[in-house]
């Protein structure tokens, strides 16, 4: 083992970190702070500092991939015996170990149980997605809390349905998995702490096994990864907690941040290292974010950037979602065109349901996506399934599927996000049906193939910001920061959730490297705000084009025939109230015209001088 390259590169207080290899550890690390390289730089010191023999290391993340970065690092590092598991593939081994096999098959998803059972509840409920009751029962499990004791346990937590049901849900679930001989995923946690608690031996030999232990992502430690992880140390104290409490966006599956802020005081000789120096983003964009910090809570980090200047995140109101999409698409034109690759650009939204708007958007503007799938939610493939390709109205059939596969006229407030996104595509497929000027049912599902078929590897990323953790892009937009989107609906009668939702704001805002662009169209959210954004009142509407100057007419007669030349939509060229502020200026230079807002460089490259001539026809 090289013990040079272990300590290479480290600011002060990585290397703080790497040198404590014994004892309580809390790193609390903040966005971009170079986490898993301290951490696994301290794990290869444990070794190479004979503190621990590397069989002697149980090393915790969340996800397999995650596990899998880990071990590859430490291989590299020298330290190529220590364990890297997730918590279920710690217990799954641990259950082999001392049982000889699993209490069961083990459930690869809970869906399709559930998808059955929620068949049966009624009518209005009936066609709530399998994967919102899903969550519901992992929140459940996740805090040790059974069929029985559900509905005492909720408190403010709402279910995505009605609590009678959902505990009927919940019962059903558990008793069917049983009969058929199944286990799931909780369910090997939980029996690795009833194994442990009932065989002391067994756990005995464990804790001889394992001396040291270092768990990633600490903030998302849920009460039953917590009580195995307490097992496994006993009175020991060779922990090292690594997390960043202002990354906490999980609470729905009952994950937490206070395991993670309690470490000091339930280890109060613990070793508190706060990683503070941003490798990620330009010291505008965490000045940004940064203004989100004061209402966050927790253990207080202000990070400090290490890289040079860059500009300044832009936050805009626009009148509808029309011009923001125009928006949207004319930076990411201008920043590939500066030489940004499309896949170094994300566009993160709150909710799936809202990542079609911009499929639609990059469909018609030629820009290539990835990450987004209306086609494939589970609302389209079940109404195109069910549509009858002879019916004679095709906005009537689908209306009529759409109704018929519970589409709600006006959805309660009371929806989990995946039945908010399901009801949220339902709606947008008989719009699309009652705009669509075709014959045939066949036809309308051709056509939206068409519509929304350029997803493609290389393309800008569309995200949900809970996808987005863990991910970093040189530039990032966040539309749709407003009220009932980010906080979303559910979330906004719960003081919790809505913390939560700040945090989810907070992990979007540190995932941008050069570029930041928020948005909203609707009511500010109440987090713009807190950035200490004073959102502008929207310009009055007009009540019709006879109240504008008559060189607004000629400006859209113009942006039509270039549209229909480019093959483009027409708001994608100028949206319409851009025109109209040239209307009202009249501009007869192009340095005049460049300072009219929404006619950024790109746009006075491309369509300047037709512009300054089509107002020069109509003076």
């Amino acid at each position: 083992m090289d013990e040079r390259a272990i300590f290479d590169d480290l600011n002060t207080e990585q290397r703080r970190a790497v040198e404590h290899v014994r004892g309580p550890v809390c790193i609390l690390a903040g966005a971009g702070s170079g986490k898993t390289t301290t951490i696994t730089r301290r794990i290869a010191n444990q070794v190479a500092s004979r503190a621990f023999e590397s069989d002697q290391i149980l090393a915790v993340t969340f996800t397999d991939k995650a596990a899998g970065e880990m071990a590859a690092r430490l291989a590299a590092l020298g330290a190529s015996g220590v364990a890297a598991r997730t918590f279920h593939s710690a217990a799954l081994a641990q259950l082999r170990a001392f049982r000889g096999e699993t209490p069961g098959k083990i459930l690869a998803s809970k869906a399709l149980s559930l998808r059955y059972i929620g068949n049966s509840l009624p009518r209005p409920y009936r066609f709530r997605p399998a994967a919102d009751l899903a969550t519901e029962v992992e929140w459940a499990k996740n805090r040790r809390v059974t069929p029985e004791s559900y509905r005492a346990s909720l408190g403010r937590h709402e279910p995505p349905i009605p609590p009678d049901l959902m505990a009927r849900v919940f019962r059903d679930y558990e008793r069917r998995k049983a009969e058929a001989g199944y286990i799931d995923f909780e369910d090997l946690l939980e029996h690795a702490i009833r194994m442990f608690e009932a065989d002391p031996g067994a756990l005995e030999a464990l804790r001889a096994r394992y001396l040291a232990f270092t768990v990633d992502e600490y903030q998302d430690v849920n009460l039953l990864q917590q009580t195995l992880l307490d097992l496994w140390l006993g009175e020991r104290s060779d922990l090292c907690a690594v997390g960043d409490d202002y990354q906490s966006i999980y609470g729905f599956t009952g994950a937490t941040p206070e395991y993670l802020l309690a470490m000091p005081r339930r280890f109060p000789d613990a070793a508190v290292v706060r990683l503070e120096d941003n490798y990620r983003s330009t010291p505008e964009v965490l000045a940004f974010a940064n203004r989100l910090v004061p209402k966050l809570g927790g253990a207080e980090k202000t990070l400090r950037a290490t890289r040079p200047a860059g500009v300044e995140p832009v936050a805009r109101e626009f009148a509808d979602a029309d011009a923001e999409g125009a928006f949207v698409v004319g930076r990411i034109r201008e920043l590939h065109a500066a030489g940004l690759p499309l896949e170094e650009i994300a566009v993160l939204v709150r909710l799936n349901a809202r990542s079609a708007d911009f499929e639609e958007i990059f469909t018609q503007a030629w820009i290539p996506f990835q990450g987004a799938a209306l086609l494939t939610r589970d609302a389209a493939r079940q109404l195109l399934k069910a549509l009858n390709r002879g019916a004679p109205s095709v906005a009537g059939e689908v209306r009529q599927v759409a109704r018929a596969q519970g589409l709600l006229d006006d959805p309660p407030d009371r929806l989990g996000e995946r039945e908010q996104t399901r009801q949220n595509d339902l709606s947008r497929l008989v719009r699309l049906a009652e705009e669509f000027d075709g014959d045939t049912v066949d036809e309308f599902v051709e056509h939206l193939r068409a519509r929304f078929a350029h997803g493609a590897q290389g393309g800008v990323h569309l995200l949900t910001l809970h996808r987005a953790k863990g991910l970093e892009f040189e530039a990032v937009f966040l539309p749709r920061v407003e009220e009932k989107e980010l906080p979303c609906k559910p979330a906004m009668r719960n003081p919790e959730a809505i913390a939560d939702e700040r945090r989810l704001l907070y992990v979007g805002l540190t995932r941008a490297k050069r570029h930041l662009a928020l948005s909203w169209t609707q009511r500010p959210s109440r987090f713009l705000g807190e950035l200490g954004i004073a959102a502008q009142p929207k310009r009055p509407a007009r009540k019709d084009e006879a109240e504008l100057p008559p060189q607004y007419a000629t400006l859209k007669e113009w942006r039509l025939k270039r549209a229909r030349a480019d093959e483009i939509p027409a708001y994608v060229v100028f949206h319409n109230s851009t025109l109209e502020e040239i209307a009202e200026r009249r501009p007869t230079t192009i340095s005049e015209l460049a300072t009219v807002p929404g006619v950024g460089p790109a746009k006075l490259e491309r369509y300047g001088s037709e512009v300054l001539a089509a107002l020069a026809e109509s003076a």
